[in-house]
């Protein structure tokens, strides 16, 4: 069965999308993009607590994502996780392996100097490939 080729958008509302020129997750067939998300609520502010608390976030924010375009966080088949502090990486892995554990995506954690707003410590993209069953 050949999938569906167009572009679906999906934004998230947040500021910085119309002004860079983005969308939270893009599908196009199968495969679905989900741009770097942060720990931010409903209102666009950065959840308070540390890498644990804000990359929980951070991934329920991509679970919404990736729901919108009909996908799961099962379909995910890598992340990119970028920290501002390598020597959180542990909580970050906590984090991730919770929500994870038995999908395990192909994962990259590097350390970046900072984020778009000082109180983010975390941000992570995530692709994700719909099962043909889930396709249809």
């Amino acid at each position: 069965m050949a999938y569906d080729s167009t572009r679906r958008l999906v934004a998230s509302g947040t500021p910085w999308e119309p002004v860079i020129g983005y969308s939270r997750a893009v599908r196009v067939g199968a495969h679905v993009y989900v741009s770097g998300t942060t720990a931010t609520d409903a209102n666009g502010r950065v959840v308070p607590g540390g890498a644990y608390a804000q990359t929980l976030r951070a991934l329920e924010n991509i679970r919404t994502a990736l729901e919108r375009t009909g996908a799961s966080m099962a379909d995910v088949v890598r992340t990119r996780i970028f920290v501002t502090n390598i020597d959180d990486w542990q909580e970050v892995a906590r984090a991730h392996g919770e929500v994870f554990r038995a999908i395990r995506p192909a994962t990259t954690m590097v350390e970046v100097t900072r984020l778009i707003s000082p109180d983010m410590v975390i941000e992570i993209e995530a692709d994700a490939h719909v099962t043909e069953a889930e396709a249809e």
